[in-house]
């Protein structure tokens, strides 16, 4: 399993961005596919997003709308989620996750998960 530690959120308003990063303990990060996912207050986890080992490849959720866009610097063991144009309910907690997978969607396919960011968009 690999470490994950996420950082970047904060409370932003309406219309912002923020650039949500995950720094990765492994020394085999770009053998992971990376994602992201997040928990809106009071509903279930949802998946965000997804980047292949390469970064050659991404996936995104229907409503990213071009809105979020993820990335990574195999340099820096790290995975980033560019966050434009927020609107309050994008509001939740962000999590970043590992996988041996491709360009996993689900959760189960994840092995290691970091402890979360909280995004906060005010109207």
């Amino acid at each position: 399993q690999v470490q994950l530690v996420e950082s970047g959120g904060g409370l932003v308003q309406a219309g912002g961005s923020l650039r949500l990063s995950c720094a990765a303990s492994a020394r085999t990060f770009s053998s992971y596919a990376m994602g992201w996912f997040r928990r809106p207050p009071g509903k279930e986890r949802e998946f965000v997003t997804a980047i292949n080992w390469s970064g050659g490849s991404t996936y995104y959720a229907d409503f990213v709308k071009g809105r979020f866009t993820i990335s990574r610097d195999t340099a820096k063991n790290t995975v980033y989620l560019q966050i434009n144009s927020l609107k309050p309910e994008d509001t939740a907690v962000y999590y970043c996750a590992a996988s041996f997978g491709r360009l996993p969607s689900s959760a189960y396919e994840y092995d290691s998960w970091g402890q979360g960011t909280q995004v906060t968009v005010s109207s």
